[in-house]
Protein backbone atom coordinates (compact mmCIF):
# COMPACT_ATOMS: atom_id res chain seq x y z
CA UNK A 1 0.00 0.00 0.00
CA UNK A 2 1.75 3.46 -1.19
CA UNK A 3 2.12 5.70 1.73
CA UNK A 4 0.31 9.09 2.26
CA UNK A 5 1.44 12.33 1.34
CA UNK A 6 3.59 14.32 3.85
CA UNK A 7 3.44 17.96 4.56
CA UNK A 8 6.96 20.00 3.77
CA UNK A 9 8.25 22.53 6.18
CA UNK A 10 7.44 25.11 3.34
CA UNK A 11 3.60 23.89 3.52
CA UNK A 12 3.62 22.37 0.58
CA UNK A 13 1.91 18.71 0.18
CA UNK A 14 4.25 16.40 -1.18
CA UNK A 15 4.25 12.41 -2.24
CA UNK A 16 6.14 10.44 0.80
CA UNK A 17 8.90 9.51 -1.90
CA UNK A 18 9.87 12.77 -3.03
CA UNK A 19 11.66 15.95 -2.46
CA UNK A 20 9.83 19.30 -2.07
CA UNK A 21 10.85 21.64 -4.53
CA UNK A 22 12.25 24.03 -1.68
CA UNK A 23 14.42 20.71 -0.04
CA UNK A 24 15.92 20.15 -4.01
CA UNK A 25 16.84 23.70 -3.82
CA UNK A 26 18.64 23.84 -0.40
CA UNK A 27 20.08 20.10 -1.33
CA UNK A 28 21.59 22.36 -4.19
CA UNK A 29 22.63 25.39 -2.66
CA UNK A 30 24.93 23.03 0.10
CA UNK A 31 26.61 21.04 -2.80
CA UNK A 32 27.33 24.57 -4.37
CA UNK A 33 29.07 25.46 -0.98
CA UNK A 34 30.74 22.58 -0.86
CA UNK A 35 32.22 22.48 -4.13
CA UNK A 36 33.07 25.76 -4.40
CA UNK A 37 36.02 24.90 -1.80
CA UNK A 38 36.67 21.30 -2.92
CA UNK A 39 40.14 21.42 -5.04
CA UNK A 40 39.63 20.40 -8.82
CA UNK A 41 40.15 16.44 -9.50
CA UNK A 42 43.69 17.00 -10.75
CA UNK A 43 44.78 18.85 -7.88
CA UNK A 44 42.96 15.91 -5.65
CA UNK A 45 45.64 13.35 -8.19
CA UNK A 46 42.97 11.86 -10.47
CA UNK A 47 44.92 13.44 -13.43
CA UNK A 48 45.96 11.53 -16.33
CA UNK A 49 48.32 8.96 -14.70
CA UNK A 50 45.16 8.08 -12.45
CA UNK A 51 42.73 8.35 -15.75
CA UNK A 52 45.02 5.54 -17.10
CA UNK A 53 44.76 3.22 -14.37
CA UNK A 54 41.19 3.72 -13.48
CA UNK A 55 40.26 2.42 -17.25
CA UNK A 56 42.82 -0.46 -17.36
CA UNK A 57 41.40 -1.35 -13.90
CA UNK A 58 37.59 -1.32 -15.09
CA UNK A 59 38.94 -3.71 -18.09
CA UNK A 60 40.62 -6.13 -15.94
CA UNK A 61 37.75 -6.00 -12.89
CA UNK A 62 34.70 -5.37 -14.63
CA UNK A 63 32.08 -6.28 -12.24
CA UNK A 64 31.16 -4.34 -9.18
CA UNK A 65 33.01 -6.07 -5.57
CA UNK A 66 30.01 -5.62 -3.76
CA UNK A 67 26.83 -6.91 -5.76
CA UNK A 68 28.32 -7.93 -9.28
CA UNK A 69 26.61 -5.41 -11.36
CA UNK A 70 28.44 -3.69 -14.33
CA UNK A 71 31.17 -1.22 -12.60
CA UNK A 72 31.44 2.07 -13.12
CA UNK A 73 33.91 3.57 -10.27
CA UNK A 74 37.18 2.22 -9.16
CA UNK A 75 37.32 3.10 -5.37
CA UNK A 76 40.02 2.91 -2.81
CA UNK A 77 39.84 0.45 0.01
CA UNK A 78 41.91 2.45 2.13
CA UNK A 79 41.50 6.25 1.88
CA UNK A 80 44.70 7.69 -0.28
CA UNK A 81 44.42 11.22 1.56
CA UNK A 82 46.41 12.34 -1.29
CA UNK A 83 49.81 9.53 -0.64
CA UNK A 84 50.34 8.51 -4.34
CA UNK A 85 51.58 5.03 -3.19
CA UNK A 86 48.06 4.08 -2.04
CA UNK A 87 46.59 6.00 -5.01
CA UNK A 88 47.81 4.31 -7.75
CA UNK A 89 48.38 0.48 -5.99
CA UNK A 90 46.21 -1.58 -7.39
CA UNK A 91 45.95 -4.04 -4.19
CA UNK A 92 44.35 -0.79 -2.67
CA UNK A 93 41.56 -0.31 -5.57
CA UNK A 94 38.19 -2.33 -6.17
CA UNK A 95 35.67 -1.85 -9.05
CA UNK A 96 31.90 -0.78 -8.18
CA UNK A 97 28.63 0.10 -9.60
CA UNK A 98 27.69 3.40 -8.65
CA UNK A 99 24.77 2.68 -6.69
CA UNK A 100 27.25 0.63 -4.54
CA UNK A 101 29.69 3.24 -4.24
CA UNK A 102 27.60 6.05 -3.66
CA UNK A 103 25.05 4.03 -0.94
CA UNK A 104 26.99 1.10 0.52
CA UNK A 105 30.71 2.82 0.86
CA UNK A 106 29.74 5.47 1.97
CA UNK A 107 27.54 3.43 5.13
CA UNK A 108 30.63 1.69 5.65
CA UNK A 109 32.99 4.75 5.76
CA UNK A 110 30.77 6.87 8.29
CA UNK A 111 30.46 3.33 10.84
CA UNK A 112 34.41 3.30 10.72
CA UNK A 113 34.77 7.14 11.63
CA UNK A 114 32.33 6.60 14.19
Amino acid sequence: MPRPPRLCSCGAIVPADQLCACQVERQRERKRRHDQNRPSSSQRGYGTEWRKLRAEFLRVHPCCAFCGAEAQVVDHIKPHRGVPKLLFDWRNLQSLCKPCHDRVKQRMERASNE
